[in-house]
C-alpha cells in the first residue's frame, strides 16, 4: 500500500507565497529537482496541501522569511512591536491567519497587549519532528539530547501561547507536549452549524475576538494582566453571539 511505502508531508498554508515554497520543495523531493545528491531521482514522498477559497488578502512574503522554518512547520510572521506591554504568542494556520492578525491589532489597540503571530504551515510536521527527536533521545541516552523544532522556535518567547485553526482543537493539541509556554487551543469542535463564514467562526469561537478573549484569559492566569479583562472583552465583542460579527478581515 502507498501508505507503507511513501513518506507523507502535510501542510495547511495561509498565503500564496507559502504554497509556492511548499510546491517547490515537493518538486525537489519527489522528482529530484535541485541539488540533492542523495536522491537524484527523487524521494518516495507525497505532499498533502489544504487550500481554501476564502476571499482574503494575499500579501507578499516578509523580508526576512525563513523558508527552512516554513517547510518545517512554523515561522514568525509578525513579531512583537517591542513596546514593553504584556506579551503573548498567537499560532495560527491556513485561513485562521487573517483572524490571528486581526486579533493582534485588537490586542494592541484595545488592551495594550503586544502579540507575536506565527504562521503554522504544518501542525503535523512539527508533531512528527518532536516524536522523532524523542525517539532519538531515548535510543541515545549517552549523547546530548536533541530539541524538537517547535520547542526551539518558541524558547525564549514571552507570554502564553494561543493556538488556533479551522480544524478541531485536537490538531493544534498535537504539539502541546513540546510547547514550553502555557498553551490554549481554539478549534472548530463540533458540526451542524451552517451560516456565514464569520458567523460560523464566531459560533465555534475561533475568530479574532475569540482569540483576544483567550489571550487575555491566558495572561490573567499567569498574573500578567489585570483580572477581569477577559470578561470585559467577552462582553464588549459579544463573543457568545454568532450574529455579532464584522465580516472577513482585510
Amino acid at each position: 500500500a502507498a501508505s507503507d511505502v511513501y513518506k507523507r508531508q502535510h501542510y495547511d498554508p495561509a498565503f500564496g507565497f507559502e504554497i509556492a515554497h511548499i510546491v517547490e520543495s515537493g518538486l525537489q523531493r519527489m522528482y529530484g529537482y535541485g541539488t540533492d545528491d542523495a536522491h537524484p531521482n527523487g524521494e518516495d514522498v507525497i505532499f498533502y496541501l489544504t487550500v481554501y477559497n476564502e476571499p482574503i488578502a494575499q500579501p507578499g512574503p516578509p523580508k526576512d522569511l525563513d523558508v527552512d522554518h516554513l517547510l518545517k512547520g512554523m515561522y514568525l510572521y509578525s513579531p512583537y512591536a517591542n513596546n514593553g506591554n504584556a506579551k503573548a504568542q498567537i499560532l495560527a494556520s491556513g485561513v485562521g491567519m487573517p483572524w490571528a492578525l486581526k486579533a493582534k491589532e485588537l490586542l494592541a489597540k484595545d488592551w495594550n497587549v503586544d502579540a507575536a503571530v506565527w504562521s503554522v504551515t504544518s501542525w503535523n510536521e512539527m508533531r512528527r519532528d518532536a516524536e522523532e527527536v524523542e525517539n532519538w533521545n531515548f535510543n541515545h541516552p549517552d549523547q546530548e539530547p536533541r530539541t524538537p523544532f517547535v520547542t526551539s522556535s518558541l524558547e525564549g518567547s514571552e507570554g502564553p501561547v494561543v493556538a488556533v485553526s479551522d480544524f478541531q482543537s485536537a490538531v493544534q493539541n498535537q504539539i502541546r507536549p513540546w510547547v514550553p509556554q502555557p498553551m490554549t487551543t481554539l478549534g472548530a469542535d463540533g458540526f451542524g452549524f451552517a451560516d456565514t463564514r464569520p458567523g460560523a467562526r464566531r459560533f465555534f469561537q475561533i475568530d479574532a475576538e475569540s482569540i483576544v478573549v483567550a489571550t487575555l484569559m491566558s495572561l490573567e492566569k499567569q498574573n500578567a494582566y489585570r483580572a477581569g479583562a477577559a470578561k470585559e472583552a467577552y462582553d464588549r465583542y459579544q463573543v457568545g453571539d454568532p450574529t455579532a460579527t464584522h465580516g472577513i478581515p482585510q
